[in-house]
């Protein structure tokens, strides 16, 4: 290409950015420029690593503009968040691009969309990861896709490598994709959370077979957010932690986001602060789907002052919001930036980051960490299972070895890509290929992310600049030894209040004082028992009645205490492992909020906790001056207390196995509310089939309680 055409490519580059951002003014970085010429001029790969709101996505809608003009197919961007993709669109539509999704929540439309894509109507396609290894699109449409697209875009490119924050399975056929792309076919991947060696892992995957130039064009900048304004405030108690916020929550400049690590706290401290008169709302995985858009547009239009969410809420470019709190540390530096990121974009002032660690948090990166991928022997049980039974589904291999449905799901996507088994109608098959299992590799994973816990204590209690740390473990080159950002609690630049007031401290320790979460009763048994021996199938005829127990082991008030009860049972002998006074009365008052009125009490024997177990029933069998007259016992000890307990229905059979319902007197729960006892739900199955052999026994119903429920 010419010098003249080059710098007309740039003049018309220059003047969709203008349309796409809605400014007469705005200027492409050089950067920005260099990656879109790589992909249009040079037909090459670009790998960009670049801060949140630095402009990634202007340079593939840039890039697409211009690809379209000289005849190009559709650019195809994979993208694993659904609200990103939302804003995205949005973003195109202004700038002229016609921009479509397939994605999980759109299924009616998918038809449609390909309709329109062989008509030439659409300009983007915004993919979600998962799509590649569904097998109708993986056989029918991606290779049409890939044969006809003009540009391919890997959003969020950190979830390529396992040694990324937020690795994803599903984004490993991208590899593949990458491989089989006709010569000529630009492709761009993005993030702004790689450290030097994902940043290596990425762009070694996307090294090109059929061109002399192999190597991507990497383009690292400053990962430097000059509106962020970092700090921590350290407080003993999660009322304390909780005050903080109902005090300095409408301090915050604009609207933000109260990021929690778990769901239930998201549900806890939004009810808490609404109390407190704050607008806010919950927000998370589990959030209904049209729920989800309403909060997220109404984050976006300020309509409140903050949503309380896990990192499901994830927000695009066009988010403008004023603070990030942390309430809990995430696991890592990096996932903390990536959050953190939410802020300080577009036009709005300095905004505000505040974290506010707790012990527990631990606690929580420590239950993450144990879904790690399985020992190899799970994963020999699974290919042999597949090798016997031929096509199974994912509940038939349920059946059959012991992992949870999102472990199992997820050791098959990577089985998948390694090409082991793979995915067809109907479920999944092996393919006899050999595999190897990489335990050396899942080890330094494993080992990488311990490292990245020790360094998100370290961010805790630094007292060097905090930006200049996050950089640091981000690998930033422009974190030079020397450099500060002037703007942290650390740097001088952000004062954060400690102070609570008596009030908040009281509202807050009255809010996580009061005991009481529901237990779902199972309503269907798992599929797949009948292979295991268990009689059982459909749906359960007359499940146990809602259970409460005091909290989760996750919750933030009576919560701690439960963790400490358990973690310390093993270390008291059985006449001293007793409900201590503060859980007594939780329970005492659970059951005045409850008022379950049983006529009997079973109690459910505990191998590991016999005797907390056992004080428990014979202080309710006080309290409430009912009897206890049987026991859900322990009648094969050889099946061991927690098997099984990964996956539904081998649970079931475990716990089919292993106990009994044993009766004082075989007409004791004839025509009678029982109330069961157990002191941790975990899967809910030895609940669920102590409740059914009750209900066999004549019981009219079954009421369940428990100290706590364990997630």
């Amino acid at each position: 290409m010419t010098a003249a055409t080059q710098s007309d490519t740039r003049a018309r580059a220059q003047q969709h950015l203008r349309a796409l951002v809605g400014k007469d003014d705005a200027e492409l970085y050089d950067d920005q420029w260099a990656a879109i010429e790589a992909l249009v001029v040079d037909r090459r790969r670009a790998l960009v690593v670049q801060r949140t709101g630095w402009g990634k996505s202007a340079v593939y809608f840039v890039a697409t503009l211009l690809l379209r003009e000289q005849g190009s197919g559709p650019t195809v961007i994979i993208s694993p968040l659904l609200a990103l993709m939302r804003n995205q669109i949005g973003a195109a539509e202004r700038a002229g691009i016609r921009a479509v999704t397939i994605n999980s929540t759109n299924m009616e439309q998918w038809e449609e969309t390909h309709e329109a894509i062989q008509r030439g109507e659409v300009d983007v396609l915004l993919v979600s990861p998962e799509r590649l290894n569904n097998p109708g699109f993986r056989d029918e449409v991606l290779p049409r896709l890939a044969a006809t697209c003009g540009l391919l875009v890997v959003d969020e490119a950190h979830c390529i490598s396992d040694w990324g924050h937020d690795f994803r399975p599903d984004y490993r056929r991208i590899r593949t994709l990458l491989a089989e792309l006709p010569d000529g076919i630009p492709v761009l991947a993005t993030t702004a959370t790689a450290n030097q060696r994902v940043t290596d892992d990425v762009a070694e995957q996307m090294v090109s077979t059929g061109s002399a130039d192999n190597g991507p064009l990497v383009l690292r900048g400053t990962l430097d957010r000059e509106t962020l304004r970092l700090g921590v405030v350290h407080l003993k108690t999660a009322e304390q932690r909780l005050a903080w916020l109902a005090d300095h929550l409408a301090e915050q400049p604009g609207s933000g986001i109260v990021y929690c690590l778990t769901v239930a706290a998201t549900q806890q401290v939004a009810d808490y602060l609404r109390s407190r008169g704050h607008n806010v709302r919950a927000y998370s995985g589990q959030t209904e789907q049209t729920e989800r858009l309403a909060l997220e547009q109404s984050l976006l239009d300020g309509e409140v002052k903050a949503l309380v969410a896990t990192s499901a809420l994830g927000m695009g470019f066009d988010a403008a919001l004023g603070f990030v709190v942390n309430l809990g540390a995430p696991s890592s530096p990096v996932a903390y930036y990536q959050q953190v990121g939410r802020a300080g974009r577009g036009s709005v002032g300095p905004a505000s980051v505040v974290l506010l660690p707790a012990i527990e948090d631990r606690d929580i990166w420590a239950y993450f960490a144990s879904l790690a991928f399985p020992r190899e022997e799970l994963v020999r049980e699974t290919l042999a299972a597949l090798a016997e039974g031929g096509v199974l589904s994912t509940p038939a291999l349920e059946a059959r070895v012991d992992l949870s449905r999102n472990r199992l799901e997820t050791m098959l996507k990577v089985l998948d890509v390694d090409g082991a088994v793979r995915r067809v109608r109907g479920g999944w098959e092996a393919t006899g290929q050999e595999w190897v299992y990489d335990a050396e590799r899942y080890r330094r994973v494993s080992e990488a992310r311990e490292r990245e816990q020790r360094a998100m204590l370290d961010y805790l209690s630094t007292d060097r600049c905090r930006m200049w740390f996050l950089r640091h473990q981000l690998d930033d080159p422009g974190a030079t030894e020397d450099w500060s950002c002037g703007r942290c609690d650390n740097c001088g630049g952000l004062e954060l209040p400690t102070d609570v007031s008596s009030t908040a401290v009281a509202d807050a320790a009255d809010r996580l004082a009061r005991p009481g979460v529901p237990i779902e009763p199972r309503k269907l048994w798992p599929t797949g028992l009948a292979a295991l021996g268990v009689d059982r199938s459909g749906r359960i005829k007359q499940p146990a009645e809602e259970g409460r127990a005091i909290a989760r082991l996750t919750d933030l008030g009576h919560g701690n205490a439960l963790r400490e009860l358990f973690r310390a049972g093993d270390e008291r002998p059985p006449e001293e492992d007793t409900v201590p006074v503060p859980l007594v009365r939780a329970v005492v008052a659970m059951l005045a909020d409850w008022r379950p009125a049983p006529d009997v009490i079973v109690v459910t024997e505990s191998a590991s906790r016999p005797g907390l177990v056992a004080d428990l029933a014979n202080g309710l069998s006080r309290y409430l001056e009912r009897p206890v007259v049987g026991r859900w016992a322990i009648a094969d000890s050889s099946v061991l207390p927690g098997q099984g307990a990964t996956n539904s229905a081998q649970r079931v059979a475990a716990v089919s196995r292993r106990h009994r319902l044993q009766l004082d007197d075989p007409a004791a729960v004839e025509g009678r509310r029982v109330l069961l006892v157990d002191d941790l739900v975990g899967t809910g199955w030895s609940l669920t089939l102590a409740a059914d052999a009750l209900v066999q026994a004549g019981a009219e119903a079954v009421l369940p309680l428990t100290l706590a429920v364990s997630a």
